[in-house]
């Protein structure tokens, strides 16, 4: 059994093959999957899937990308979607200074609202960072995060940035980047997180694992992102899917 704790099967991607895609993903043993809707657009997509899925639940929250187009209502909008069953986290949110879409000191605002809300509402929080470590641990540690915790989504930063993830109470979460050849500090730090800390995801229909990488990343492939965890952890692929299974119910309160 796995569990791909942050995917996107709601993207245009999938618009010719949404259910066969789903369905290798059974067959391949994956009994969880937690959709993300991170804008006006894809929140309602991914509230259909979880409630046309029993394996599929729900984080909703607002890209910093399109963190200059929320209003007032989008973040009520969202407040009011966690009430149903299957919207298990508040997500993706955090910081992405890559794309030049939103200016930073609207994506610091948006961010610590949807942390603030999270906290309201006793959810866990899905965090997005791209080259903005240093920022959000500052906003994480200012709002105190840490009383929700979540899941540090496709870490990309070092041990000493994970170490201090750790201790707010997140997990952290691997996907196919861990699987590149050339990818030394994401080996090293999948290596040293606590193995009940440990999380694994495919954000498909991007960052597709070896060996399919530059095609399209589906679901089912995450088996491929658990195989060099258990590597690099020394454990079976049966033993890394059930630790990793479990770690995801719990945090997502499943």
């Amino acid at each position: 059994m796995l569990f791909d704790t942050h995917t996107h099967l709601d993207s245009a991607a999938f618009d010719e093959d949404r259910e066969a895609v789903i369905q290798r993903a059974v067959d391949q043993g994956i009994t969880r999957m937690i959709n993300i809707g991170f804008n006006r657009e894809t929140i309602p997509t991914t509230m259909q899937l979880a409630e046309k899925y029993d394996f599929i639940y729900a984080a909703v929250g607002w890209h910093p990308v399109d963190a200059i187009a929320m209003k007032e209502e989008d973040l009520e909008w969202i407040a009011s979607l966690t009430a149903h069953r299957k919207v298990v986290a508040i997500g993706e949110i955090g910081l992405d200074y890559h794309w030049d879409t939103s200016p930073k000191e609207i994506q610091h605002k948006v961010f610590r609202q949807q942390i603030q809300l999270a906290k309201e509402l006793n959810l866990p929080i899905v965090i997005h960072n791209r080259d903005a470590h240093e920022d959000v641990l500052r906003i994480l540690k200012e709002e105190k995060a840490s009383e929700v915790g979540g899941v540090m989504h496709s870490f990309s930063g070092s041990w000493e940035t994970a170490k201090q993830c750790l201790h707010m109470g997140f997990h952290i979460s691997f996907g196919g980047p861990t699987t590149f050849k050339n990818a030394k500090q994401p080996k090293e730090v999948l290596t040293q997180v606590p193995l009940d800390r440990l999380l694994l995801e495919t954000d498909a229909p991007y960052l597709t694992p070896h060996p399919f990488r530059g095609k399209r990343n589906e679901s089912s492939y995450v088996k491929y992102v658990a195989e060099q965890a258990a590597e690099l952890k020394g454990l079976s692929l049966e033993e890394i899917s059930e630790i990793t299974t479990r770690n995801g119910l719990e945090r997502f309160g499943i």
